[in-house]
């Protein structure tokens, strides 16, 4: 059995992009071979250069509701989740701390990584008076599931996702009881909106 390795903690900086690319790539990748939930899972996933992952970063990292926090092995970033400060609803102040992205490399799991990250967090949401923890992970990650609820996690909601353009067809589809009417008009907002934004075009 091997030794478990010195984990150390820190916040995130934006000189942290690449290797949050390479470890969430990672992640993604390890997933391809857990079923159809991960591969709907696959599909939601798309891999962002350098330069995008370090714009997506400042925004997050500036601001105060939320921290990124990494774990680090011997220099190298293994492990990793964001923390975010909410309300329960939008019409009460019962804080709570919303966990979301636990990523954890596949070289590095089973070695406490996790756990560690968790109670971070959880001194994180204690530090801003947040009387619940909500741990948000994919669906088909049968053996973080089995971990969080072994440490008391309780299964209160069901996030659903789907593309925007699949959505706005669908729904339009639905309005005008037609299926081709919703495909068209759902093309034509994506072309609009990939013309007004050059970025789109980028593969």
């Amino acid at each position: 059995m091997s030794a478990r390795p010195h984990v150390t903690l820190r916040d995130a900086t934006r000189e942290d992009a690449a290797a949050l690319v390479v470890l969430w790539a990672e992640c993604a990748g390890a997933s391809k071979d857990e079923g159809s939930e991960a591969f709907t899972q696959q599909s939601l996933w798309r891999e962002p250069g350098l330069a995008e992952a370090e714009s997506a970063l400042e925004p997050t990292l500036s601001r105060p509701d939320r921290r990124v926090i990494v774990a680090v092995v011997d220099d190298e970033i293994v492990g990793a989740t964001v923390c975010d400060i909410s309300t329960i609803t939008p019409i009460n102040l019962t804080r709570i701390l919303l966990v979301t992205e636990i990523q954890v490399s596949p070289r590095f799991r089973r070695k406490s990584v996790a756990s560690t990250l968790l109670s971070a967090a959880a001194s994180h949401g204690e530090d801003h008076n947040c009387e619940i923890v909500v741990a948000a992970i994919p669906v088909h990650s049968k053996e973080p599931h089995r971990y969080l609820t072994k440490i008391g996690f309780n299964q209160i909601a069901v996030l659903r996702a789907i593309q925007s353009s699949k959505l706005r067809a669908r729904l339009t589809t639905k309005a005008t009881n037609s299926r081709d009417t919703g495909k068209l008009i759902a093309v034509r907002r994506t072309l609009r909106r990939r013309q007004a934004d050059p970025r789109a075009l980028r593969p």
